[in-house]
């Protein structure tokens, strides 16, 4: 049994909550689950963790929640989908005060590892303009040109954990997310990210008699996405890891967001008829992740395809609908 204190910032969130029930899982006896959203408002709870509500743009609040830990995880942000973070470009770069201000306290309380959550929208604009996209690497990040506003926060706040690494020795790790999806999490009202959004499009249509749908963009713009369970064992071998260079935590299985929609139109029996928004955020033309040294330095691939996350994605985000039809 593991008795440090672990503390989960963002962990009323969907990561953030799937990475506590995985740390109650695997028998951690102390875990510290902090967010900015009231308590009973948080996307799992459990009984035996000590859950807090804090601001953790504030330096304060940020010494309060790290006090006595051995290891924190930092995936608090201000953040959302692509037609959040396209139209909140202010609110996603204060979420630069969160990782500054833990980094901090991280400090002051001598944490002994310290996990930044970061993204793939730190990639260069220009290596991401064709839907057939080259695998992005690690390297790919510079000459920086990232997504604007959420993306040039999460760069600039690896810096930040490079250099209090370099500076003051706090063991920092970091991860570069791509797409991460699965049930517990947001899929309406305008946070929700691609895969909850298109099976909630599609679950409206079934309930509605409506056999349409609208998509974002022309649909022939790529991505790859992945598992919540994937994600969180990646998380953890990372934080495990020697690596100390923020490294790709993603899948490489690429798909059209057309292609999206037709695995889920499979999943619910159902075809509908398409159009498309092309005034709407759609983000980059094409994305994949180059996962050759995460696999190389610590044998970590995705193990869930795209099909079989949809389909246990789609029957919890149904189920809440149907609650409400």
């Amino acid at each position: 049994m593991r008795s440090e204190l672990i503390v989960v910032c963002g962990a009323g969130g969907f990561i953030g909550g799937h990475l506590v029930a995985e740390l109650q899982r695997q028998g951690c006896q102390a875990i510290r689950a902090v967010d900015i959203k009231p308590v009973e408002e948080w996307f799992q709870r459990f009984p035996g963790v000590d859950n807090m509500k804090l601001n953790l743009q504030e330096a304060d609040a940020c010494v309060r929640a790290v006090d006595g830990a051995h290891t924190v995880s930092n995936l608090a942000a201000d953040m959302g989908g692509m037609g959040f973070i396209e139209n909140n470009k202010a609110l996603c770069m204060l979420s630069v005060l969160i990782n500054t201000h833990l980094c901090m306290a991280a400090h002051k309380h001598r944490v002994q590892r310290y996990f930044y959550a970061s993204s793939a929208c730190v990639y260069a604009a220009d290596k991401q303009v064709s839907p057939d996209v080259v695998a992005l690497k690690e390297s790919d990040a510079y000459p920086a040109e990232p997504e604007d506003g959420y993306g040039w926060e999460k760069l600039f706040s690896e810096r930040m954990c490079r250099h209090f690494r370099e500076d003051f020795d706090l063991a920092t790790r970091i991860a570069r997310y791509h797409n991460v999806y699965g049930p517990l999490g947001t899929y309406a009202g305008g946070r929700e990210k691609a895969p909850a959004a298109v099976c909630r499009k599609v679950i409206q249509a079934k309930f509605s008699g409506a056999h349409e749908i609208e998509i974002w963009g022309d649909g022939r713009q790529t991505r790859s996405f992945m598992y919540i369970e994937d994600c969180l064992k990646g998380t953890q071998a990372i934080l495990a890891s020697d690596i100390v260079e923020p490294i790709n935590l993603g899948s490489n299985e690429l798909v059209t967001i057309n292609e999206l929609v037709d695995i889920v139109e499979a999943i619910a029996g159902i075809k509908l008829a398409r159009t498309y928004n092309t005034k709407a955020p759609k983000g980059v033309n094409g994305r994949n992740s180059d996962n050759t040294l995460i696999k190389k330095l610590i044998g970590w691939e995705p193990s869930i395809r795209l099909r079989d996350g949809l389909e246990k994605t789609y029957r919890w985000i149904y189920d809440q609908m149907a609650k409400h039809a």
